[in-house]
């Protein structure tokens, strides 16, 4: 079943028919044929009507919105206005825009669509070398992922088990981590290299409440809705459900509040979010069932029993599953390394005791590092398609290398300093 599904991925057949297709065949050889068949409709059906699942589409909405009514492109103003004078200045802006971005957007694509099809003209057009002028776009949008709201991690959290609030949290550190790290990098390449970035000293500067406008305007208005999710979800005040349904209100509020909130707008995003969401709600379909047969006809059992048998220490075999995460993460999308791994992992992280928080955050952090991972990082494919011809593909592929380095290092440090990603949830408790 594994093979099957993973032959079909590779040969480009829709992930939720691949694991549509493969539960059909399961279900018959396994259990029971006919009987089998009724009892993967029933668990096709119970799998969709989790009340889990449901910030999916809110977080999604979100960012639907803020796009479809201009407001983010109003925070992208706002946060220029505040950058003056450093190396690199528009690709800093890039970084600082797109994560207050992901700080209301649940979608990595969409993050990295917009900035890309927003800032990366000027900045070719100002002289930045494409490798400086792609690389913090879609860098920043892969940390998307790492910063709730986030569709992806909700996914996950229903599908492993773990506390879907407490992998909300504990990404937050980490994002915030590779976010400044991104930034630092980008000053002292600049520093190092000045043919890669234009002079910015003498561009138009901004003083006074003309400088500081648009952020009191847009940029901190809209950061309230990650005040708003976060701050009720940590409080304990409302499950990620009540959370998500409050940040989808809140966008819709204060898009109204700015008469922003047309019907064209609310139609294009509504559109939006039921697309994407259909789309994962069939995974999900199609990876729980996954999960099920994979579990009745003894595979699971019987790898847990192989894996823990071979005297491995917990470090090792948590090890093994980070190098498999990275390797899929080279040739198939973040859903489909979920669908194929948690099957087999998560009865592993159970039988061995391992720190389920933990676990989470580093499986999303190579999850964030298979979006970056050329050839078919998703989005280096979102950069190929926003982005002028001038951008050669070999361009992408050499920007994105320092970022990848860094996500590596963070890694290596979550895994050798788990605090990283369990103590806010544990502070907060």
């Amino acid at each position: 079943m594994l093979g099957g599904s993973t032959v079909l991925l590779f040969i480009g057949m829709p992930v939720a028919l691949t694991f549509i297709g493969i539960n059909i065949v399961g279900a018959w050889l396994y259990m029971g044929g006919e009987p089998g068949m009724v009892q993967l409709a029933r668990s096709s059906v119970s799998s969709v009507m989790a009340f889990s699942l449901t910030p999916i589409p809110l977080f999604v909405l979100m960012g639907e919105i803020l796009f479809h009514t201009g407001l983010a492109f109003k925070v992208i103003e706002g946060v220029e206005r505040l950058i003056l004078r450093v190396p690199g200045r528009l690709a800093v802006v890039a970084v600082v825009a797109g994560t207050v971005f992901s700080a209301i957007s649940g979608s990595t694509i969409a993050t990295t669509a917009m900035l890309g099809s927003l800032m990366l003209p000027v900045m070719l057009k100002r002289g930045y070398h494409p490798t400086i002028a792609t690389g913090p776009i879609m860098a920043i949008g892969a940390v998307d992922m790492l910063i709730p709201p986030s569709a992806l991690t909700v996914l996950l959290g229903s599908l492993s088990g773990i506390s879907i609030s407490k992998l909300l949290i504990g990404g937050v550190l980490p994002g915030i981590l590779l976010a400044i790290s991104f930034v630092g990098w980008i000053i002292i390449r600049v520093r190092i290299s000045p043919h890669l970035a234009p002079d910015e000293n003498n561009a138009d500067s901004y003083a006074g409440w003309e400088r500081w406008q648009p952020f009191f305007a847009y940029v901190l208005p809209t950061l309230s809705i990650f005040g708003v999710v976060v701050g009720a979800l940590a409080a304990g005040w409302a499950t990620p459900t009540e959370c998500a349904a409050l940040g989808a209100f809140a966008t819709m509020v204060l898009a109204a509040l700015y008469k922003s909130l047309k019907w064209d707008a609310v139609l294009k995003s509504l559109k939006g979010t039921a697309g994407i969401s259909g789309m994962i709600l069939f995974i999900i379909l199609g990876a729980t069932t996954f999960a099920q047969i994979l579990s009745f006809s003894g595979a699971s059992t019987g790898l847990v029993q192989f894996i823990t048998g071979q005297g491995l220490s917990t470090q090792w075999i948590v090890v093994g599953m980070m190098l498999m995460l990275i390797f899929l993460g080279i040739f198939v999308d973040q859903v489909s390394m979920m669908m194929i791994t948690l099957p087999i992992f998560m009865p592993i992280v159970t039988t061995l005791g391992v720190d389920p928080v933990w676990f989470g955050v580093m499986f999303l952090i190579c999850m964030q590092l298979g979006l970056l991972l050329p050839p078919h990082g998703l989005l280096l494919m979102t950069m190929r398609g926003v982005a002028p011809p001038s951008v050669t593909m070999a361009h992408i592929f050499l920007a994105v290398g320092p970022y990848v380095i860094m996500s590596l290092f963070l890694l290596l440090a979550v895994f050798f300093i788990p605090s990283i990603a369990t103590w806010l949830p544990e502070w907060i408790g």
